[in-house]
């Protein structure tokens, strides 16, 4: 059967057939991928790419005045602004803070020094606040491509010309008041926003979990404001949940923020 194995097998051709020839395949144009977009500006500052809407605020941010200068935090609870920075650097670590989203419309930062940046009654900013209140919220406005920061008096970020500290005193927004914010983490899908996991569950038992968080009793037992807790609803929609937090719990003296 070997030899039967060995012998080549070919389709009967009859007389008069033509060969057909063998079919050329066309091999199809390959679909051109697309070209990714190369962002030159986030090159430009060390991959910190400019945000455009708020869901992007979060994390590690910069914010820049001008081209290559930053907000820098000083070791007094004040703020300048710093060096200007060559191509391709990106913020030093005192010119880096740390984004805390409060609503759709608000958030507050906290610099390296772990204070959050508040504006003051006379318009400087400083931080050296340990907790999140209304003075510690900023609403980023976008128009035309710009943003800038307003403040909690509705005055907007800028630097004072005569010592370069970070005040918020303009009532208008104008050239000086333009900032970018800049950001370092991956762009994600902002449509599930991460809740902290002291805010999951009922207003009630949010405040149970920031209670447990904040209290400076060494028997572990809560101190909870009994008062009506419907003010904890306005607050929230309000965009001062966390100062309402605050102020219940001191109430009660057991939050080791308190004074």
């Amino acid at each position: 059967m070997s030899e039967y194995d060995q012998v080549k097998i070919s389709k009967l051709v009859l007389k008069g057939d033509k060969k057909k020839g063998k079919k050329r395949k066309h091999k199809s144009k390959k679909q051109e991928k697309p070209t990714e977009k190369i962002d030159k500006d986030s090159i430009e500052h060390a991959n910190w790419w400019k945000v455009a809407k708020i869901e992007d605020i979060t994390g590690p941010v910069a914010i820049e005045f001008g081209k290559h200068t930053y907000v820098k935090a000083l070791d007094n609870g004040l703020f300048t602004i710093g060096a200007p920075h060559a191509d391709y650097e990106g913020p030093y670590p005192e010119e880096i803070l740390t984004a805390v989203v409060i609503n759709e419309r608000k958030i507050a930062f906290k610099s390296g020094y772990g204070k959050y940046l508040r504006v003051e009654k006379d318009g400087n900013v400083t931080g050296r606040s340990d907790a999140i209140g209304a003075m510690e919220q900023w609403e980023p406005v976008f128009q035309e491509g710009k943003m800038a920061l307003q403040s909690a008096t509705d005055c907007f970020l800028s630097v004072d010309d005569e010592d370069d500290s970070i005040v918020a005193k303009n009532k208008s927004a104008g050239p000086q008041n333009m900032v970018a914010i800049r950001c370092q983490t991956v762009k994600q899908d902002t449509t599930s926003k991460e809740v902290p996991v002291e805010e999951n569950g009922s207003l009630e038992q949010v405040e149970i979990n920031y209670v447990k968080k904040f209290q400076k009793f060494q028997d572990k037992k809560l101190r909870l404001n009994t008062e009506d807790k419907s003010a904890l609803k306005s607050a929230k929609d309000g965009g001062y949940f966390h100062e309402t937090l605050l102020d219940r719990r001191s109430k009660m003296k057991a939050d080791r923020y308190c004074k």
